[in-house]
């Protein structure tokens, strides 16, 4: 029955997954940058790591270079489930469990698809490069900090796109659910009358 209501509104799933993948991915860059402070690390290590690894070597240009693509790939992210839920209405996140649910398996798809071979393929071993030459001191300090760490960064970086994942479910399901809940107060009212 809820389905019915979606096919009213499908440009508005898309609207709501990207927002849901927008604020996911900006509250999980801020838990990034906790952790940065709570490990002693400077501001931004996480970020840099991905602009460094790109060859922006300035760290200022490093980390912000990190920090909007990671928010723009969590909101790409978010639009291309919007889109393919559209089509797919099996993936329409129409209520709380359902969203966590498929949030979650977005978090891990994207862990599985994007940041594993990424930071498997790309990023350590650039890395690794930092460490041996010393040409960019402020590379070679952050590779430093991250040596033997691999396996940890990897496990860790699993629990973050898992709590990505659910609050995107979340976020999406909440405001799919309103409309929803808004069409049918709406659609009953307009049949009282």
């Amino acid at each position: 029955m809820e389905l019915q209501h979606i096919e009213n509104t499908p440009k508005m799933v898309i609207v709501y997954c990207t927002l849901a993948g927008l604020i996911s991915a900006t509250i999980i860059s801020g838990l990034l940058e906790i952790i940065d402070f709570v490990s002693g690390t400077p501001s931004g290590t996480f970020f840099a790591v991905i602009g460094l690894s790109l060859g922006f070597n300035d760290p200022t240009s490093a980390q912000n270079i990190g920090l909007g693509l990671h928010i723009l790939t969590g909101t790409v992210a978010g639009n291309i489930f919007g889109q393919v839920a559209v089509f797919w209405r099996k993936l329409v996140p129409y209520h709380m469990v359902r969203g966590v649910t498929l949030g979650l398996m977005l978090g891990l798809s994207l862990w599985a698809v994007l940041f594993a071979p990424l930071a498997t393929f790309g990023i350590q071993p650039r890395l690794d490069t930092f460490m041996i030459t010393e040409a960019n001191p402020y590379a070679h300090s952050i590779a430093t900090h991250f040596a033997g760490l691999y396996n940890l960064v990897l496990g860790a970086s699993l629990l973050f796109h898992l709590v990505y994942g659910a609050v995107f479910g979340l976020l999406a399901a909440r405001m799919t659910g309103v409309k929803l809940s808004t069409r049918k107060l709406l659609g009953a009212r307009i049949e009282s009358i």
